[in-house]
């Protein structure tokens, strides 16, 4: 098992928004720890192991209402349909 970093470009406005990212990132299972900047429009999310996949943290982060510019995993760049 390994772990992963996803990155994501998340169009944030206020303390409000971040803390919504914050907020839906906190509860799911197999993160490690993240980073979310208001200041960078960045959330960062490093993986305990491969049970927590891509799609799941870019679902979720989609969940608050706020809009994914772009997306990495591992240094790729991803689609965000």
């Amino acid at each position: 098992m390994s772990q992963h970093t996803y990155k994501f470009n998340v169009s944030m406005s206020c303390g409000g928004c971040s803390g919504a990212v914050d907020r839906v990132l906190k509860k799911l299972d197999g993160i490690e720890k993240y980073d979310i900047s208001l200041k960078d429009q960045t959330a960062e999310v490093h993986t305990k192991d491969d049970s927590l996949d891509f799609n799941t943290v870019l679902t979720t982060i989609k969940k608050t209402g706020k809009k994914v510019n772009s997306a990495e995993a591992d240094g790729e760049k991803m689609e965000i349909n």
